[in-house]
């Protein structure tokens, strides 16, 4: 599953139209998968009312042909309202007539009172009204439509829609809302595909359905905030398309995701599954150590050593049965420089080692994580929270790690990694920075946030199909960098463990949610429970 700029979307469409269909063909096709799909999606009757909202570009002639394909194989009562008027010789528009369809105009509608009318009688709604090629601000006409549909119709939640469900050959039956059911072709009018720029009055979709690939739009916010469920339709494009294959952005889904899984042969032992060291907590952070070190026992490695001050091994310990522990000179609370000939003595006999997690900003804990990193034989590195903190601080920071290291920041880390002066600044253009920033500093970048992104150091970008707010409490990110560490330390490639790991962490915390009943009291803790079924879920 594949995602691409607007820019790359035209080239490939060129280039299909050129060897594989036309762009007439690739219009029949959208507009057949989009009917197909609302017929799959929801019990069509003669009694279903479908309004189509029909733009004046191609995305207009997706909705054209859409409603053509449910006139045809639907008793349901077909409405259009055009935005802007239609060629007279635009054959979509000629067969809809001829089809027998209701078409209004906006032209004709002075006051507005067919378009809410359409609206309040509609059981769904099509925004076919702009495509991927917007350029904001909306057209003032757009703008008094998308108000008018937005006060009418802004859907209601839809219970038992899993926001997992991104793999459109595994569907989940939806049930019917109190209001219209809004699904969107291609995009929701009114957001920029490329940098996820989003017009207040955009129309909120309960499904996006996307042609040929992604667009990277659909998961930035505030644009990603108005996508609801998205799916992704090839319409006929295979895979293996020359144009389509070599793109490097992708979306991961349950399928790619199993293929990551690392082995686990019957017979092995806690050393066929790695051994992962996990440096964290301080005094004030005491959490970190245990959530950390749990999420990479949970991930399935073998054996899990917790290095820490003595003060937290006495506190964790009681509390985690499982890891073996290493006791660090400390300093007001804080790992101490002088704990470093313990540490990497101990670090070349493990698979993996996270550094950060609660470490704290004591000067003394920096001190001792730049000279950690100057050490020799050291295991694949991950580092978080306080190491990046630790790391920011020093010029040309990256040249300090080695080959195959792997950052988890969020977007404040991410802005003084870059030199940057906010988090702003870094939501503003994610894909761009992850993606420069990964080969540039020539390691693998896990920048979080609701669809987080890994970039790998070859420009390949995977973005995490979630974005649920009960992950938006603290010590989730302890989980995810304990599962990344985990994983990695069985073998998986610095890519493929960080992008496994924020997908088990996402879908974990999307699990969390439905088992607790509310986001808003979901704890960090709650997703280690929830691990396994996650784990399970990827697996079947």
């Amino acid at each position: 599953m594949k995602v691409a700029t607007i820019k790359t979307i035209r080239a490939l469409e060129a280039a299909i139209d050129g060897s594989l269909m036309s762009y007439g063909e690739m219009m029949q096709r959208a507009g057949q998968a989009a009917a197909d799909h609302l017929c799959q999606r929801l019990r069509i009757s003669s009694e279903t009312r479908i309004t189509v909202l029909i733009g004046a570009g191609n995305n207009g002639g997706d909705g054209l042909v859409m409603a053509q394909r449910l006139a045809h194989s639907t008793d349901a009562q077909i409405q259009l309202y055009l935005l802007a008027a239609r060629a007279p010789d635009d054959r979509h528009l000629i067969a809809a007539a001829s089809a027998g369809i209701f078409i209004g105009q906006a032209a004709d509608d002075r006051d507005g009172r067919l378009l809410k009318n359409l609206i309040r009688s509609a059981d769904v709604i099509v925004d076919a009204l702009f495509g991927i090629g917007l350029r904001l601000p909306l057209p003032p006409p757009a703008v008094k439509l998308l108000r008018t549909v937005r006060q009418l119709s802004v859907p209601s939640p839809l219970p038992g829609v899993h926001p997992a469900a991104l793999d459109p050959t595994q569907p989940h039956p939806i049930p019917r809302a109190p209001r219209p059911f809004v699904l969107a072709l291609d995009c929701p009018s009114g957001i920029d595909c490329d940098s996820g720029a989003a017009d207040p009055n955009t129309l909120p979709a309960d499904e996006t359905l996307t042609f040929i690939a992604a667009k990277p739009g659909l998961f930035t916010f505030p644009a990603a905030k108005y996508v609801g469920r998205l799916l992704i339709s090839p319409i006929g494009v295979p895979d293996s398309f020359p144009a389509l294959a070599e793109l490097s952005s992708t979306v991961l889904n349950h399928r790619a995701a199993a293929a990551l899984l690392p082995a686990r042969p019957i017979d092995g032992h806690k050393g066929t599954f790695g051994k992962t060291l996990v440096v964290a907590g301080s005094a004030n952070y005491i959490g970190a150590a245990a959530l950390a070190g749990e999420a990479a026992g949970r991930s399935g490695s073998g054996l899990v050593t917790i290095a820490t001050t003595s003060q937290l091994v006495d506190a964790v310990a009681g509390r985690l049965r499982e890891p073996t522990y290493l006791r660090l000179d400390d300093e007001d609370g804080c790992i101490a420089p002088a704990a470093l000939a313990t540490l990497a003595a101990a670090a070349p006999a493990y698979d993996a080692l996270l550094i950060g997690c609660g470490l704290g900003q004591h000067p003394s804990t920096r001190a001792f994580v730049m000279r950690l990193l100057d050490s020799p034989a050291l295991p694949p590195l991950i580092l978080d929270a306080d190491a990046l903190n630790a790391l920011s601080q020093q010029p040309n920071w990256w040249q300090a790690l080695p080959p195959d290291a792997i950052i988890t920041p969020h977007a404040g880390e991410m802005a003084r990694l870059c030199g940057l002066p906010n988090a702003a600044a870094v939501k503003a253009r994610r894909w761009q920075l992850a993606a420069q920033k990964a080969q540039e500093w020539d390691l693998t970048v896990v920048l979080k946030g609701a669809h987080t992104l890994v970039a790998a150091p070859s420009g390949a970008v995977s973005v995490i199909p979630f974005k649920t707010d009960a992950l938006g409490t603290a010590g989730t990110g302890d989980i995810l960098a304990g599962l990344i560490a985990g994983l990695r330390g069985q073998g998986c490639t610095a890519f493929d463990s960080a992008r496994l790991g924020a997908y088990v962490h996402g879908l974990a915390g999307t699990r969390a949610q439905q088992e607790i009943g509310s986001s808003r009291s979901v704890i960090a803790g709650d997703l280690l429970p929830a691990l396994g079924a996650a784990f399970a879920q990827v697996a079947g």
